[in-house]
Protein backbone atom coordinates (compact mmCIF):
# COMPACT_ATOMS: atom_id res chain seq x y z
CA UNK A 1 0.00 0.00 0.00
CA UNK A 2 2.43 2.30 0.81
CA UNK A 3 4.73 1.97 -2.34
CA UNK A 4 1.00 1.95 -4.22
CA UNK A 5 0.71 5.57 -2.87
CA UNK A 6 4.51 6.76 -3.65
CA UNK A 7 3.46 5.72 -7.33
CA UNK A 8 0.52 7.88 -7.14
CA UNK A 9 2.57 10.69 -5.41
CA UNK A 10 5.00 10.39 -8.71
CA UNK A 11 2.48 10.05 -11.02
CA UNK A 12 1.10 13.34 -9.73
CA UNK A 13 4.24 15.26 -9.62
CA UNK A 14 5.28 14.27 -12.90
CA UNK A 15 1.97 15.77 -14.57
CA UNK A 16 2.58 18.98 -12.00
CA UNK A 17 6.07 19.41 -13.33
CA UNK A 18 5.10 18.90 -17.40
CA UNK A 19 2.22 21.63 -16.46
CA UNK A 20 4.99 23.98 -14.89
CA UNK A 21 7.29 23.57 -17.94
CA UNK A 22 3.98 24.10 -20.50
CA UNK A 23 3.57 28.00 -18.27
CA UNK A 24 7.51 28.66 -19.02
CA UNK A 25 7.59 27.85 -22.14
CA UNK A 26 4.75 30.02 -23.74
CA UNK A 27 3.56 29.20 -27.58
CA UNK A 28 4.74 32.54 -28.63
CA UNK A 29 8.90 31.87 -29.48
CA UNK A 30 10.47 32.10 -33.06
CA UNK A 31 13.77 32.56 -33.65
CA UNK A 32 15.74 33.99 -36.45
CA UNK A 33 18.40 31.93 -38.80
CA UNK A 34 20.17 32.89 -41.86
CA UNK A 35 22.10 30.98 -44.79
CA UNK A 36 23.59 31.98 -47.53
CA UNK A 37 22.17 31.20 -51.36
CA UNK A 38 18.79 31.69 -52.67
CA UNK A 39 17.31 28.05 -50.98
CA UNK A 40 16.49 27.13 -48.03
CA UNK A 41 18.87 25.34 -46.32
CA UNK A 42 15.80 22.99 -44.72
CA UNK A 43 15.50 19.71 -46.99
CA UNK A 44 12.34 18.76 -45.90
CA UNK A 45 10.78 22.15 -46.64
CA UNK A 46 8.23 22.87 -49.47
CA UNK A 47 9.32 26.15 -51.61
CA UNK A 48 6.92 28.89 -53.86
CA UNK A 49 9.25 30.43 -55.96
CA UNK A 50 7.04 32.91 -58.45
CA UNK A 51 8.84 31.41 -61.41
CA UNK A 52 5.25 31.39 -63.26
CA UNK A 53 4.77 35.07 -62.53
CA UNK A 54 1.53 34.10 -59.56
CA UNK A 55 1.77 33.84 -55.95
CA UNK A 56 0.42 30.19 -56.54
CA UNK A 57 1.72 27.66 -54.28
CA UNK A 58 2.37 24.49 -56.19
CA UNK A 59 1.87 22.43 -53.27
CA UNK A 60 -1.84 23.73 -51.91
CA UNK A 61 -1.06 24.64 -48.89
CA UNK A 62 -0.51 28.56 -48.84
CA UNK A 63 -2.46 31.09 -50.19
CA UNK A 64 -0.91 34.82 -51.00
CA UNK A 65 -3.55 38.13 -50.58
CA UNK A 66 -3.58 41.71 -51.22
CA UNK A 67 -1.40 41.16 -54.14
CA UNK A 68 -1.97 43.51 -56.75
CA UNK A 69 1.52 43.84 -59.44
CA UNK A 70 3.56 42.60 -56.52
CA UNK A 71 5.32 39.82 -59.22
CA UNK A 72 8.24 41.68 -61.10
CA UNK A 73 11.48 40.31 -62.89
CA UNK A 74 14.70 42.15 -62.97
CA UNK A 75 15.65 45.50 -61.55
CA UNK A 76 14.34 48.94 -62.24
CA UNK A 77 16.11 51.98 -60.37
CA UNK A 78 13.69 53.75 -57.84
CA UNK A 79 11.32 50.76 -57.85
CA UNK A 80 12.67 47.35 -56.93
CA UNK A 81 16.02 45.47 -57.31
CA UNK A 82 16.31 42.05 -58.15
CA UNK A 83 18.18 39.82 -55.17
CA UNK A 84 21.41 39.41 -56.04
CA UNK A 85 22.55 36.64 -58.17
CA UNK A 86 18.10 35.93 -59.18
CA UNK A 87 17.66 36.27 -62.76
CA UNK A 88 13.99 35.19 -62.00
CA UNK A 89 10.60 35.90 -61.26
CA UNK A 90 10.11 37.39 -57.35
CA UNK A 91 7.70 39.46 -54.93
CA UNK A 92 8.30 43.55 -54.10
CA UNK A 93 6.08 45.48 -52.00
CA UNK A 94 6.24 49.06 -51.11
CA UNK A 95 4.15 51.07 -49.51
CA UNK A 96 0.77 51.83 -50.39
CA UNK A 97 0.16 54.52 -52.63
CA UNK A 98 4.17 55.05 -53.80
CA UNK A 99 2.84 54.68 -57.08
CA UNK A 100 5.70 51.84 -58.23
CA UNK A 101 4.79 48.29 -58.77
CA UNK A 102 4.64 46.04 -55.35
CA UNK A 103 2.68 49.29 -54.07
CA UNK A 104 0.17 47.26 -52.60
CA UNK A 105 2.19 47.90 -48.97
CA UNK A 106 1.71 44.39 -47.51
CA UNK A 107 1.00 40.84 -48.30
CA UNK A 108 -0.67 38.14 -46.15
CA UNK A 109 0.31 34.59 -46.73
CA UNK A 110 -2.03 32.07 -45.10
CA UNK A 111 -1.30 27.92 -44.47
CA UNK A 112 -4.33 25.99 -44.58
CA UNK A 113 -2.53 24.09 -41.99
CA UNK A 114 0.00 25.03 -38.85
CA UNK A 115 3.83 25.26 -39.91
CA UNK A 116 7.00 25.41 -37.61
CA UNK A 117 9.47 27.08 -39.90
CA UNK A 118 9.10 29.90 -42.81
CA UNK A 119 11.74 31.23 -44.60
CA UNK A 120 12.83 33.29 -47.62
CA UNK A 121 15.68 34.79 -50.39
CA UNK A 122 15.62 38.68 -49.37
CA UNK A 123 17.25 41.14 -51.42
CA UNK A 124 18.52 44.27 -50.75
CA UNK A 125 17.52 44.46 -47.05
CA UNK A 126 16.62 47.60 -45.48
CA UNK A 127 15.76 47.97 -42.04
CA UNK A 128 12.17 49.60 -42.86
CA UNK A 129 11.59 45.65 -44.46
CA UNK A 130 9.31 43.89 -41.95
CA UNK A 131 7.70 40.11 -41.05
CA UNK A 132 5.25 39.80 -38.38
CA UNK A 133 4.60 36.30 -37.44
CA UNK A 134 1.08 35.00 -36.21
CA UNK A 135 -1.00 32.27 -35.08
CA UNK A 136 -4.66 32.96 -35.19
CA UNK A 137 -5.13 36.59 -34.00
CA UNK A 138 -2.49 36.67 -31.52
CA UNK A 139 0.63 38.14 -33.17
CA UNK A 140 3.80 36.09 -31.95
CA UNK A 141 6.94 37.80 -33.38
CA UNK A 142 7.81 40.51 -35.61
CA UNK A 143 11.12 41.04 -37.61
CA UNK A 144 12.88 44.08 -39.07
CA UNK A 145 15.60 44.00 -41.89
CA UNK A 146 17.77 45.43 -38.91
CA UNK A 147 17.31 41.93 -36.63
CA UNK A 148 19.06 39.45 -39.35
CA UNK A 149 21.82 38.08 -37.60
CA UNK A 150 24.93 39.26 -39.05
CA UNK A 151 22.87 41.69 -41.77
CA UNK A 152 24.05 44.97 -42.40
CA UNK A 153 20.49 46.50 -43.72
CA UNK A 154 21.57 49.02 -46.14
CA UNK A 155 19.54 48.41 -49.16
CA UNK A 156 22.78 46.99 -50.90
CA UNK A 157 22.00 45.21 -54.37
CA UNK A 158 24.86 43.05 -54.38
CA UNK A 159 26.56 42.68 -51.03
CA UNK A 160 26.18 38.81 -49.06
CA UNK A 161 25.59 41.03 -46.05
CA UNK A 162 22.01 42.15 -47.92
CA UNK A 163 21.32 39.42 -49.43
CA UNK A 164 21.09 36.41 -47.80
CA UNK A 165 18.15 33.28 -47.09
CA UNK A 166 16.15 34.08 -43.72
CA UNK A 167 14.82 31.16 -41.20
CA UNK A 168 11.96 31.87 -39.30
CA UNK A 169 12.01 28.65 -36.69
CA UNK A 170 9.26 28.31 -33.80
CA UNK A 171 10.63 26.24 -30.88
CA UNK A 172 9.51 22.85 -29.94
CA UNK A 173 6.37 22.09 -30.13
CA UNK A 174 5.38 25.82 -31.12
CA UNK A 175 3.47 26.83 -34.52
CA UNK A 176 2.05 29.66 -36.63
CA UNK A 177 -0.20 30.09 -39.40
CA UNK A 178 0.31 33.68 -41.18
CA UNK A 179 2.76 35.44 -42.31
CA UNK A 180 2.71 39.18 -42.96
CA UNK A 181 5.31 40.56 -45.08
CA UNK A 182 5.08 44.46 -45.40
CA UNK A 183 7.37 47.61 -46.36
CA UNK A 184 7.65 51.10 -44.74
CA UNK A 185 9.85 52.33 -47.90
CA UNK A 186 10.56 51.28 -51.12
CA UNK A 187 11.43 48.39 -51.85
CA UNK A 188 11.29 44.67 -50.19
CA UNK A 189 12.44 42.30 -52.55
CA UNK A 190 11.68 38.42 -51.62
CA UNK A 191 12.14 35.22 -53.19
CA UNK A 192 11.70 31.36 -53.10
CA UNK A 193 9.49 31.46 -49.79
CA UNK A 194 9.51 27.94 -48.25
CA UNK A 195 7.87 26.40 -45.30
CA UNK A 196 7.51 23.19 -43.31
CA UNK A 197 4.24 21.94 -42.32
CA UNK A 198 3.70 20.93 -38.43
CA UNK A 199 1.40 18.20 -38.73
CA UNK A 200 4.36 15.52 -37.21
CA UNK A 201 4.73 17.66 -34.48
CA UNK A 202 2.96 16.89 -31.25
CA UNK A 203 1.26 19.75 -29.13
CA UNK A 204 1.68 20.34 -25.72
CA UNK A 205 -1.82 19.40 -24.72
CA UNK A 206 -0.96 16.12 -26.68
CA UNK A 207 2.82 15.07 -25.01
CA UNK A 208 0.54 15.89 -21.23
CA UNK A 209 -1.94 13.41 -22.24
CA UNK A 210 0.31 10.68 -23.07
CA UNK A 211 2.88 11.26 -19.94
CA UNK A 212 -0.57 11.10 -17.74
CA UNK A 213 -1.75 8.02 -19.55
CA UNK A 214 2.03 6.65 -19.06
CA UNK A 215 1.54 7.56 -15.15
CA UNK A 216 -1.57 5.86 -14.60
CA UNK A 217 -0.36 2.59 -16.66
CA UNK A 218 2.68 2.15 -14.43
CA UNK A 219 0.47 2.24 -10.80
CA UNK A 220 -2.15 -0.02 -12.69
CA UNK A 221 0.69 -2.25 -13.57
CA UNK A 222 2.14 -2.05 -9.91
CA UNK A 223 -1.40 -3.15 -8.26
CA UNK A 224 -1.83 -5.82 -10.97
CA UNK A 225 1.94 -7.78 -9.80
CA UNK A 226 0.69 -7.17 -6.12
CA UNK A 227 -2.47 -8.84 -6.32
CA UNK A 228 -0.88 -11.18 -8.18
CA UNK A 229 1.58 -12.15 -5.31
CA UNK A 230 -0.48 -11.65 -2.89
CA UNK A 231 -2.69 -15.00 -4.73
CA UNK A 232 0.28 -16.70 -5.08
CA UNK A 233 1.09 -16.17 -1.06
Amino acid sequence: MFITRMLQKLSLALIGTTIAIMSANPASAVTMQVNSGPFSSYADAKTVTFDDGTANDPNGFVTYSNITSNIVQGSVSGQYASPSGDNTKYLTISPSGSNVAGDSGFVNINFKKAVNYFGFYAGSLDSYNFVDIYKGNQLLKSFSGADVPTAIADGSWTSSQANMFVNLVADTGETFDRVVMRSNGIAFETDNHAYRLAESVPEPSAMLGVLAIGACGMTSLFKRSQHKATVKG
